[in-house]
């Protein structure tokens, strides 16, 4: 059983930028493909950026690339997501993920274990 806690969100004015970081005890973090998802109102969660259990895959949503970075402490079971050139539509309630696969995956369903997840609001 892997036990995830986000932390880093809040509120930013447009163009800014914020650190999530992603906490993991128990399990094998280490070995797991590890992700972020986000959820705003209405809409369906979806893969904002993933990562394998080396780090040595990504993939990221196309309204991210360029923008925000994954990346994993695996000495630390922690993961990072750094988000900068938010926008209002990064608004949204962000998801840590783990997946026992270990590889990238973009479907919710592939991930087995999830944080309560954190806020993040840009104001336009």
């Amino acid at each position: 059983q892997v036990q995830l806690v986000e932390s880093g969100g809040g509120l930013v004015q447009t163009g800014g930028s914020l650190r999530l970081s992603c906490a993991a005890s128990g399990g094998t973090f280490s070995s797991s493909g590890v992700a972020w998802f986000r959820q705003s109102p209405g809409k369906e969660r979806e893969l904002v950026a993933a990562m394998s259990w080396s780090g040595g895959g990504t993939a990221y949503a196309r309204s991210v690339e360029g923008r925000f970075t994954i990346s994993r402490d695996n000495a630390k079971n922690t993961a990072y997501l750094q988000m900068n050139s938010l926008r209002p539509e990064d608004t949204a309630i962000y998801y840590c993920a783990v997946g026992s696969g270990g590889g990238v995956d973009a479907a919710v369903v592939q991930y087995d274990y999830w944080g309560q997840g954190t806020q993040v609001t840009v104001s336009s």
